[in-house]
C-alpha cells in the first residue's frame, strides 16, 4: 500500500536522514525506531507509515504490523518558498525555505525478496540508495561518466610526464 505526504516544510536533506534509518524495516520496527529518534521529521514520517498501514488494512483486515515492511520510501524536493531578510546598508538577502514530498510503499514480508534491486552503476562515484535513486547533489554528470573532456586533458599530461621521466633517466 502507498501513502504520500506532500509539501512537508522541512528540507529534504534533513528528512533523508530519518528515512534512511527506517528503510527496508518491518512496520512495527520502523514505528518503534521513529518513536525514539530525536529528529523533527520522525513524527510526521511515523504518521505517514501508520497511514500506509491503515490503507493496507482497508484491503485486508487480518494484517498485522509484523506482516508488512517498507518496500520503498522516497524523499523528493517540494516547493521552495523564498523570504527576504534585511541586511546592512538597505540591502536584503534571500532565504530559501525548502519543503519535501515523501512517499511510502509497504509490501508483505513474504514478498521481501521480490522487491526491485538497486540498479548497477557505470561509475563508482555514482552511489545509489536502495531504490536506485542518486543521493542529493549527484544529478549532474561526473567527469568519469561525462563527455570525455576530462580524459582528453589527461592524455597530454601523461605524455609530458613520460618525456620528463625519459629525460631524467638518460
Amino acid at each position: 500500500m502507498k501513502a504520500y505526504l506532500k509539501n512537508y516544510r522541512q528540507a529534504p536533506r534533513k528528512v533523508w536522514l530519518v528515512a534512511d534509518a527506517v528503510r527496508g524495516r518491518r512496520v512495527d520496527e520502523a514505528l518503534l525506531t521513529l518513536r525514539f529518534l530525536p529528529r523533527k521529521a520522525a513524527a510526521p514520517l511515523a504518521k505517514l507509515i501508520a497511514s500506509a498501514f491503515a490503507n493496507a488494512r482497508e484491503r485486508d483486515a487480518s494484517l498485522s504490523p509484523q506482516d508488512m515492511f517498507l518496500a520503498r520510501i522516497t524523499v523528493d524536493k517540494g516547493m521552495t518558498y523564498f523570504r527576504w531578510r534585511a541586511r546592512a546598508r538597505g540591502r536584503a538577502s534571500r532565504i530559501a525555505k525548502e519543503s519535501s514530498h515523501i512517499a511510502v510503499v509497504l509490501a508483505p514480508v513474504a514478498a521481501k525478496g521480490n522487491v526491485r534491486a538497486p540498479r548497477a552503476t557505470s561509475a563508482p562515484e555514482e552511489k545509489r540508495d536502495a531504490q536506485g535513486a542518486r543521493p542529493h547533489g549527484a544529478q549532474g554528470a561526473s567527469p568519469a561518466s561525462g563527455t570525455g573532456a576530462a580524459k582528453e586533458k589527461e592524455k597530454p599530461r601523461a605524455a609530458e610526464k613520460e618525456k620528463k621521466e625519459a629525460a631524467t633517466a638518460a
